[in-house]
């Protein structure tokens, strides 16, 4: 029997084997202005569990790793007792370095992926190291990577994702992001063409998307068989024109407001949700709103909007009634 539609799903249509395509809607750390382990002006985990929850979402992200309790029993009871279940983990890598960085990279993903493993997620969410610090701005290394650096961040992309599959059973889908070298459409469709589609995948973020100028429904039209999970956010038009214009690193552009609540920015969420729904498989659209640093009150309120808004977003019919998670 098909299980019913979790809590956040939004409706999709049945996929030719009978059984239904659905978006799950969940969030992320990310949402109530969490961006590190450890930060004195970030809110406690324990309240971001407990409002995620009062939001009415069910599917959360690990976020930095740290941040949440990492012991898994701990963190299994304290999500199930909150009615939530974890989609991914995230991890942060600078393959195009080359091989010379393998084990120290190895040892930073497995401890994350052991843990998103035993939380019964199935993704690994790998972002590209920044090119200069997200922070203060300081230029790390050039913008723009050497053909022997993106030999080396596709073939050590395709050996990190060979490896998380093998074993922990997990798929990696990379999160192209602002002050990256995965950021513009150019460089997008540059490593998505240079990898094995069955080693790695896409983590489309509307919002970092478009920040870098990009066109998220047309990345979905263009390599729909990659894109294997989605960030839903948006950008506020008139605050990045400023930002591109001055140069702000991303970090700053995050302070002034550039990552804005859905729907006063762009890109425009139903399309992206109708082209998702249209590739006719499973995924997760996990909302990220950049906030950093962000007063405590803050997140809740737009976290319930924002659910409000995006099951609004169903396209033809209502979003199915809710009757559980899917465990």
């Amino acid at each position: 029997m098909t299980p019913a539609p979790p809590a956040g799903s939004l409706d999709a249509m049945t996929s030719s084997a009978g059984a239904p395509a659905r978006i799950r809607i969940g969030s992320a750390p990310d949402s109530w202005g969490v961006w590190f382990p450890d930060d004195p002006r970030q809110v406690p985990w324990q309240r971001f569990l407990d409002e995620v929850s009062a939001a009415g979402y069910e599917w959360i992200e690990l976020g930095p790793y740290g941040y949440l309790p990492t012991d898994p029993a701990r963190l299994s009871d304290e999500t199930r007792r909150r009615g939530l279940s974890v989609s991914a983990g995230t991890v942060f890598t600078g393959l195009h370095h080359g091989p010379d960085v393998w084990e120290r990279t190895w040892a930073h993903v497995a401890g994350i992926a052991a843990l998103t493993r035993a939380m019964g997620a199935g993704h690994l969410v790998v972002i590209p190291s920044f090119w200069r610090d997200d922070r203060t701005g300081e230029v790390l290394e050039d913008r723009d990577l050497t053909a022997e650096q993106w030999r080396h961040l596709t073939t050590q992309t395709e050996r990190l994702g060979r490896e998380v599959r093998d074993r922990f059973g997990l798929r990696v889908v990379v999160h192209p992001h602002a002050d990256t070298h995965i950021d513009t459409e150019e460089n997008v469709s540059r490593f998505l063409d240079a990898t094995d589609p069955d080693l790695v995948s896409l983590c489309l973020d509307t919002g970092h998307y478009a920040y870098c100028g990009g066109d998220s429904v047309e990345l979905i039209e263009t390599y729909g068989e990659r894109i294997g999970y989605l960030h839903l956010k948006q950008v506020d038009p008139a605050v990045l024109a400023q930002v591109v214009a001055d140069e702000v690193p991303f970090g700053p552009a995050v302070a002034r407001g550039v990552m804005c609540e859905p729907p006063g920015g762009v890109p425009a969420l139903e399309p992206v949700l109708a082209a998702a729904r249209a590739l006719d498989v499973d995924l997760f659209a996990v909302v990220e709103q950049d906030m950093y640093p962000c007063p405590p009150d803050k997140p809740l309120p737009i976290a319930r909007r924002t659910r409000e808004f995006l099951r609004s977003c169903g396209g033809p019919g209502r979003p199915d009634t809710p009757t559980g998670p899917e465990k």
